[in-house]
């Protein structure tokens, strides 16, 4: 199998496979007991928030949390009352729970896209709570100018959420916003852990409560998917100029073999181990169904079974027909340039197969 999913998750490093395995064989303690063994749990959970953290602007502190999902649901239906503004292309999780608070404001994005500043700057008014902006989009991978989101929203008194999910470790997380969402099992961690980031002084309400274990978050931790997490992310860091080189050595060659396909997105402003691509008259299903030995997409994982086009290509002017012949491919760190080009010539065979066949 040749994996080309990286958005929807990412291969567990070994190394955070080999730090997870004591905790969960025989270092079996609650981290929240005070007795000898709970409290080597607890230290556990310390170094890994401290590993998470370092990837993270100063002045915060990391909250875990179960995923990404839990951490955005409590940044934003904890956020103070008022309006929140967010934008057309945010992950489904941002769009319903904002949704479930009575709704809000939501940015368009042009073709390309990127968010309209300056409807941006129309909407950020005085009275707003919160803004939520992805940094690189599940989808299309394009870049958001997060840094200049977050001005516009502290000029008016408001929060900045980030949603960092595919950016952290990747893309730079600009100083300026208030909060950060993260997922472990997309940076190379284990599925079932994430975290929230929280600037100094920032408290959105709880979501759960209980024992208040994380203050504002409540739950018994597990110091073996915290132990992956923390170990994942410290490989970010040190492998984070090697992992951008070899990014961009894949995007190169797929671009190289990749004739007659559209890329969706900006090019200029985007993660390059994402790329989103459509060619007319293809049916991705058949392509999928097809290519059983390479895994990639026709969109994001979580909307997967929905059946309807992306919200996400509709929202850049995609029609329908062209949204349903687009595939997502996702490549990083343990994907090799030859994998890749038997994949990418196996795509491109199938879809010329396609329309021979038509």
């Amino acid at each position: 199998m040749i994996y080309l999913d990286y958005q929807a998750t990412t291969p567990l490093a070994p190394e955070a496979f080999d730090a997870m395995v004591p905790w969960l064989r025989d270092q079996f303690a609650n981290p929240h007991s005070p007795h000898r063994a709970g409290r080597a749990a607890k230290a556990a959970v310390e170094v890994a928030r401290e590993q998470v953290a370092a990837l993270l602007p100063a002045g915060g502190r990391v909250a875990f949390t179960g995923g990404a999902t839990e951490a955005l649901n409590w940044a934003i239906k904890g956020a103070p009352p008022g309006p929140v503004v967010t934008i057309a292309t945010e992950h489904a999780v941002v769009l319903d729970s904002v949704a479930a608070r009575g709704g809000g404001i939501v940015l368009p994005v042009g073709a390309d896209g990127l968010v309209d500043l300056a409807a941006a700057e129309r909407a950020i008014v005085p009275g707003v709570s919160l803004v939520v902006a992805m940094l690189v989009n599940n989808e299309i991978g394009v870049v958001q100018p997060v840094d200049e989101l977050a001005r516009l929203a502290h000029r008016s008194g408001a929060l900045l959420l980030c949603d960092a999910v595919q950016g952290y470790g990747r893309v730079a997380i600009p100083d300026s916003v208030d909060m950060v969402a993260l997922s472990a099992h997309k940076v190379h961690g284990p599925k079932g852990v994430g975290a929230l980031w929280l600037r100094d002084g920032v408290r959105p309400a709880p979501l759960l409560h209980g024992g208040d274990q994380e203050d504002g978050r409540s739950g018994t931790l597990s110091p073996a998917l915290c132990a992956g997490f923390g170990v994942a992310a410290q490989l970010m860091r040190a492998r984070a100029r090697d992992d951008a080189a070899h990014v961009e050595r894949l995007w190169r060659l797929a671009l190289a073999r990749l004739e007659g396909w559209t890329i969706n997105g900006s090019v200029e402003r985007r993660y390059l181990g994402n790329l989103n691509i459509r060619r007319d008259g293809i049916d991705v299903a058949r392509m999928i169904s097809d290519l059983r030995d390479v895994a990639f997409s026709a969109g994001s994982a979580c909307a997967s079974g929905s059946g309807r086009p992306s919200h996400v290509l509709r929202a850049i002017g995609l029609s329908d027909a062209a949204a349903r012949s687009t595939i997502r491919l996702g490549f990083g760190r343990y994907t090799s340039a030859d994998d890749l080009a038997i994949a990418l010539d196996r795509i491109t065979a199938a879809a010329a197969a396609q329309r021979v066949a038509a």
